[in-house]
């Protein structure tokens, strides 16, 4: 499986991702909105679980992760103590959605 906390900004994405088959992890700044899509779809290989903050400017990402079959675990952003950058956020969310270290508490929920 692929984990992916993702940061999402009006303009760009921070992402940090762990592939629990192989043990790769990565970090990678997706400029805009094309570029993410792009980079998502590309992942259409196996199962790929995402988590982020919730955002009222997300929808369409939202709506891409339904279309390619994605998880997509949705933070509560009052209920975390995020840190200040967008990289450590990421990271963050994704030790959160990694086993053993599942957070699956009331911080993050499916929508």
């Amino acid at each position: 499986m692929l984990i992916i906390g993702c940061d999402d900004h009006r303009g760009f994405q921070q992402i940090a991702w762990v592939d629990t088959e192989t043990g790769e992890v990565d970090e990678r700044r997706l400029s805009h909105r094309e570029e993410a899509e792009q980079f998502y779809r590309t992942l259409q290989t196996g199962k790929v679980r995402v988590g982020m903050e919730a955002s009222g400017h997300a929808r369409w990402f939202e709506r891409l992760l339904k279309d390619l079959q994605f998880e997509l675990w949705i933070g509560d952003a009052t209920r975390a103590k995020w840190r200040s950058s967008s990289t450590a956020r990421c990271s963050l969310l994704k030790k959160c959605l990694t086993p053993p270290t599942l957070l699956e508490m009331a911080i993050f929920q499916q929508p």
